[in-house]
């Protein structure tokens, strides 16, 4: 108060404990607090310096929680990928198990040593809709007179030729004392020097000399040299053989110059020929003048050939030397020729019919026609050998019979046999599919499958990096340190993405080249989820070294910030001790001061 003197000494004494009480207050607010920088008042420039720092530090704190969510993240896109790699294993486990697996089914027919027609054919399974035919018989040339392997009645040498469609004329010589296994080998060596693709062969069965045409072409046998009769010795006479197509042979075509348009009936199906050789007419087939009978016949083989009503009837015709006009059906079906033009075409009467697969008319009518049914090993290498066929069917002999194996899931029709045996004739036996690799079928679709599932659950917080989805992490408090994670090209990690098939059928278990293919495709899907992983495992390490980069900034950051604001509490505890050392010798002194204004009261008493 103003109005109150104090002495000097005393005022000095208060002054002095004032001052002690405040850095008091000062002292034990620090030992509270823990800072010796509580406010911009204590140390401006510590006290924003601070502040700054535990701001960063905070901004940085809840980037953490980010990076901490982005890292299950990719975590749980990583769980997703590795159980994708087990499904696709598991996979291809499926198809080296189908790989592996040669159960399939087997049928064996007896060949009917009696029929003189008729075929095998095959559908369904891996061969498809469309039928592959085969004939049962063969065209054979069979010598009757009994060749008897001793040179003969009359013990003599000779000369035959043979001579086919394919086959130029071969000249074989044969000895006096020759066999007749020696014949029919000095035969098979003169047609292997020929070469060529002419089917001809000779064999020897039950004693008989015998010229096999596996192409069914006609077998031309002549003689020359001495023996001019060598080939009627040998037990074979000249002639055509057709087993397995039929054949009608028309007189010649005597008619030149021109031949007016006409028609006639394949099965009862016209066929319009128009005008040959006439110069006026825009039809005319060339030469259109002074036509020879050659001539003729060629255009008109020509001009039948081109008809729809031929091509759908399965028939082709050829001129031969003599200017006749030979109808033949690859099938061997019987066919019969008709209308009241069918002289044109060299045929006396109203009809011509082929019959049984052979010549229907002609000179060509002795014994050595035959017929004969092919072996099961002839029928087995037409089949194997047959390049529509390869890796869909195999054959085999199975003790005489044929034997069929059909290399597919699906069921296979054989047309042609019926309860075990071939008869060209019946509607057909079915030999069933692989089953084992039917059902590996099933399980390899339900494995993809779950391959596309588990893609679709490979998901963290919302975020799935296995459907595309972009994680975006930031790792500093300005946003310019950032990382985008993306599966490759922001595509969907699926089956489809993969170059998996997602519609697998059991005919696509039939050959194992398929199935090599779908294990090539699977190898390439395993080598792309992996390289996935790698890019999301780098991606994985990224983020955890900033994270730890980032936790270890913070502490930095806070522990700057301490070192600018916090209080050293020992030190303030010592300080604390001394104010109080001093306090209490201030208020000593300051009694001592008052002591001599008290000296004056005792005067006045």
């Amino acid at each position: 108060m103003s109005d109150i003197s104090l002495s000097k000494a005393v005022r000095s004494n208060l002054l002095s404990l004032q001052n002690t009480a405040d850095m008091m207050a000062k002292t034990q607010n620090r030992l509270a607090t823990g800072n010796k920088v509580n406010s911009a008042l204590d140390n401006p420039t510590n006290f924003f310096t601070a502040s700054s720092l535990n701001s960063r530090a905070g901004d940085i704190s809840q980037l953490l929680d980010s990076m901490a969510n982005g890292i299950q993240t990719i975590e749980a896109a990583d769980n997703g990928l590795k159980a994708i790699t087990k499904t696709l294993e598991s996979m291809q486990s499926t198809l080296r198990q189908a790989r592996q697996d040669k159960s399939f089914e087997t049928g064996s027919f007896d060949i009917n040593k009696s029929i003189g027609s008729g075929s095998i054919s095959f559908s369904g399974g891996a061969v498809g809709s469309e039928a592959n035919s085969f004939g049962l018989v063969e065209g054979v040339l069979a010598g009757n007179n009994g060749f008897k392997g001793d040179g003969g009645t009359a013990g003599r040498a000779g000369t035959i030729t043979i001579e086919t469609s394919s086959l130029n004329s071969v000249a074989v010589d044969f000895g006096a004392n020759d066999t007749v296994t020696d014949v029919a080998d000095k035969i098979n060596l003169a047609l292997r020097r020929e070469g060529g693709d002419h089917g001809v062969s000779a064999r020897v069965e039950g004693g008989q000399l015998s010229l096999v045409s596996s192409k069914n072409e006609s077998i031309t046998i002549g003689s020359t040299g001495a023996n001019s009769d060598s080939a009627v010795f040998l037990g074979l006479a000249n002639g055509n053989v057709s087993a397995e197509t039929a054949e009608l042979d028309g007189a010649a075509i005597t008619a030149t110059g021109q031949i007016s348009a006409f028609n006639f009936t394949i099965n009862g199906q016209t066929v319009n020929i128009g005008n040959i050789g006439h110069d006026a007419d825009a039809t005319a087939v060339p030469p259109v003048a002074a036509s020879t009978a050659e001539e003729n016949a060629a255009a008109l083989a020509t001009a039948i050939n081109n008809s729809s009503v031929a091509i759908n009837a399965g028939i082709t015709v050829t001129a031969n030397g003599d200017d006749e006009l030979e109808f033949r059906q690859a099938d061997g079906k019987n066919f019969t020729l008709g209308g009241a033009s069918i002289s044109n075409l060299g045929f006396t009467g109203s009809t011509a019919t082929s019959t049984g697969g052979l010549v229907a008319s002609g000179d060509v009518t002795t014994p050595q026609q035959q017929a004969q049914s092919k072996t099961a090993d002839t029928l087995v290498d037409e089949i194997n050998n047959h390049a529509a066929l390869k890796g869909k069917i195999r054959a085999s002999n199975d003790n005489g019979k044929l034997r069929i194996e059909n290399l597919s899931t699906q069921e296979l029709n054989v047309a042609g046999a019926t309860s075990g045996k071939l008869d060209g004739t019946s509607a057909g036996a079915k030999i069933n599919g692989n089953s084992v690799r039917a059902g590996l079928t099933a399980q390899y679709n339900e494995l993809r499958d779950q391959l596309d599932k588990l893609s679709d659950d490979a998901s963290f917080n919302g975020i799935n990096l296995l459907r595309g989805d972009n994680l975006k992490l930031t790792f500093n408090e300005i946003g310019t340190s950032e990382i985008d994670i993306q599966s490759k090209g922001g595509k969907s990690i699926n089956s489809n993405t993969l170059g998996i098939r997602t519609n697998v059928t059991e005919d696509d278990f039939d050959s194992d080249g398929r199935i090599d293919a779908f294990l090539s495709e699977i190898k390439t899907a395993i080598n792309s989820v992996r390289s996935q992983s790698s890019a999301f495992g780098s991606s994985l390490s990224v983020v955890q070294n900033r994270q730890d980069f980032s936790k270890n900034m913070i502490n930095t950051l806070q522990t700057g910030a301490a070192n600018l604001t916090l209080a050293d509490m020992n030190e303030e505890a010592a300080n604390l001790l001394a104010l109080q050392t001093r306090q209490s010798l201030s208020s000593s002194a300051l009694s001592m001061a008052s002591q001599a204004d008290q000296s004056v009261l005792q005067l006045l008493r």
